[in-house]
C-alpha cells in the first residue's frame, strides 16, 4: 500500500507542476501533507518537517549568499572586464564569435542563475550574430549546454537539490564531479569550434562594412535580479574592416555588454573583488570552510567594502532578493516532501520495489542507470520533480546493491546540459525570447548536441571512477 501512495505522491507532484496547475513550492508542502494525512500519520506531520529543515538549513543558506554574492559581483563590475574581452577577441570572425559566446555563458553562470546568464549572454553577442547575419539558434544552443554544464555548481539548483534530497553534502558531490564537468566544458568549446566553422563557411569572407548597413538601433534589457542601474545596452552602429579579422567598432559606437555607466560600478575595487572571488572559490574547492560559511562570509565582506553605507546595502539585497526567496523558499518547502517520503516509510517500500524489478545484472551499475536515467527525465520533468520524487528511489535501490549515495547524486548531474532546454525551464525562455528564435527551432538544434554532451559527461565520470 505505501509502494502504491508513494508513487502516487510523486505522479500527482509532476503532473501538477508539469501542467502548471500548483507552484513547485506549493506543490512541495500541499501534496505530501494530504498524502500524510492518507497514510493515517497526519499527527506526525510536524516532526517530519522538523527534522527536514533542520538538516535542509545549511543548504539553504548556501543558496541564499551565494545569489546575494555573486550577484554583487556583477552590480560592481567584476565581469565587465571578461565580457570586453570576449568581444574584442571575437572581432567579426563566426568562429571566434561562437567560441566567444560559450566562455560568456560559462563564466557569468558563475551566479548560479540562468536567467541572468542568458540575458548577459545574448545581450553582449546578439547584435554581432544578427549583424554578421549568423544563425541565432547556434548561439541559444551553444549557451544553453554551456551554462547546462556550469549549472551544476553547488549553489546552481541541481547539485543543491541532489544534496537536500539525498542529505548529504553539496561539496561531497560536486567537489570529485569537477573532472568530470571538466570534459563536458571542453566539449562544449569543441563543439563550439566546430559550429564556429560551419558558420564561418556557410558566410564565407566577412567585412564589417558588408554586414553593418542596418540603421542603427538601441535596445537595453534589464538584466540580473534587477535594481539600479544594472542595464544591458546593445546598439547597431557602423564601422570598418577589410577581412572576417577586422576589428570591432569602439564600444561608444555600439557592441557593448553591460552598461559602463551604472551607479553600482566600484572600479577601484576590481582588484580586491578578483581576489575575493578567488579565494572563496579556492576555499570551497579546498573545503577550508563548510560551503554555506563560506558564502556568509564572502556576501557580507563583498557588501560591506562595496556598499559601504546602509541605504546602498539594502538596495543590493533588495535587488536579489526575489532570487533568493524563491531559491530558499523551494529549499524548505522540500523539506515536507522529503519529510514525509522518508519518514512515512513510503521510499523505503518504493525501493524494495523498484529493487526487485531490477535485473541482477543491472544492479550494481545503478549509478550508470541514474546517468542514463538523467537525460531524458531532466528534460522531460523539472528539476524539483526529478531530485525530489526519482532520485531518493534510485539512491535507495542503489545502496541495495552496494552502490554509494554520492555516486547516484553525481550521476544524477549529467542530464543538465540537455535540462537547461527543457521546456519545463522559465530560463530558456529568456533566452529564445530575447534572441528572437523560435522554441522549437531552438529545440530542434540544440537536443542531439546536448544530449551528446551530458554522455560527454557521464563517460568522463565513469573512466574517471567517480561514478
Amino acid at each position: 500500500m505505501l509502494t502504491i501512495l508513494g508513487f502516487t505522491m510523486i505522479a500527482t507532484f509532476l503532473v501538477l507542476i508539469m501542467l502548471k496547475k500548483m507552484s513547485p513550492i506549493a506543490a512541495l508542502v500541499l501534496i505530501p501533507a494530504l498524502f500524510c494525512v492518507f497514510v493515517g500519520k497526519g499527527a506526525k506531520l510536524g516532526d517530519y518537517v522538523i527534522d527536514g529543515v533542520t538538516s535542509l538549513a545549511p543548504t539553504a543558506a548556501m543558496l541564499m549568499f551565494a545569489i546575494v554574492y555573486f550577484g554583487v559581483m556583477i552590480d560592481v563590475g567584476l565581469f565587465d572586464p571578461i565580457v570586453r574581452g570576449i568581444l574584442k577577441f571575437c572581432k567579426a570572425d563566426p568562429l571566434r564569435i561562437v567560441v566567444g559566446t560559450a566562455v560568456l555563458a560559462a563564466i557569468v553562470s558563475l551566479d548560479g542563475d540562468g536567467s541572468t546568464t542568458f540575458m548577459i549572454t545574448v545581450s553582449a553577442m546578439y547584435p554581432l550574430y544578427k549583424r554578421l547575419k549568423m544563425s541565432l539558434v547556434v548561439m541559444t544552443g551553444v549557451a544553453a549546454m554551456a551554462n547546462g554544464v556550469m549549472n551544476t555548481l553547488p549553489w546552481g539548483g541541481p547539485t543543491a537539490r541532489a544534496a537536500t534530497a539525498l542529505k548529504v553534502s553539496a561539496s561531497d558531490i560536486f567537489v570529485p564531479m569537477i573532472p568530470a564537468l571538466a570534459v563536458g566544458m571542453l566539449a562544449v568549446l569543441v563543439l563550439s569550434y566546430v559550429l564556429g566553422r560551419r558558420e564561418r563557411k556557410r558566410l564565407g569572407v566577412l567585412t564589417l562594412d558588408e554586414v553593418l548597413v542596418e540603421e542603427p538601433e538601441t535596445e537595453t534589457v534589464l538584466v540580473g535580479a534587477g535594481g539600479d542601474g544594472n542595464k544591458l545596452t546593445r546598439t547597431g552602429g557602423s564601422g570598418s574592416g577589410t577581412d572576417a579579422d577586422a576589428e570591432l567598432p569602439d564600444e561608444d559606437e555600439g557592441f557593448q555588454g553591460l552598461d559602463p555607466n551604472r551607479a553600482t560600478l566600484r572600479p577601484k575595487l576590481y582588484w580586491f573583488n578578483a581576489l575575493l572571488t578567488v579565494t572563496l572559490l579556492v576555499a570551497m574547492i579546498m573545503e577550508w570552510l563548510p560551503i554555506p560559511v563560506l558564502f556568509l562570509l564572502g556576501a557580507a565582506l563583498a557588501l560591506t567594502v562595496n556598499f559601504p553605507h546602509m541605504p546602498d546595502q539594502k538596495a543590493r539585497l533588495g535587488a536579489h532578493a526575489e532570487n533568493v526567496l524563491n531559491v530558499s523558499g523551494m529549499v524548505f518547502a522540500a523539506a515536507v516532501f522529503t519529510g514525509v517520503l522518508q519518514g512515512t516509510g513510503m521510499v523505503d517500500h518504493m525501493a524494495t520495489w523498484l529493487v526487485g524489478n531490477i535485473p541482477d545484472g543491472m544492479g550494481p551499475h545503478m549509478a550508470f542507470v541514474t546517468g542514463v536515467l538523467s537525460i531524458p527525465l531532466t528534460y522531460f520533468m523539472s528539476n524539483d520533480g526529478f531530485y525530489f520524487g526519482i532520485v531518493p528511489v534510485l539512491a535507495e535501490a542503489g545502496n541495495a546493491h552496494g552502490v554509494s549515495t554520492l555516486e547516484i547524486a553525481r550521476a544524477s548531474l549529467v542530464g543538465q546540459p540537455l535540462h537547461m532546454s527543457s521546456p519545463l525551464v522559465p530560463a530558456v525562455y529568456v533566452l529564445v525570447g530575447m534572441a528572437k528564435v523560435e522554441f522549437g527551432d531552438h529545440t530542434r538544434f540544440v537536443v542531439k548536441w546536448a544530449a551528446l554532451t551530458s554522455l560527454v559527461v557521464l563517460g568522463a565520470g565513469i573512466l574517471f571512477g567517480i561514478i
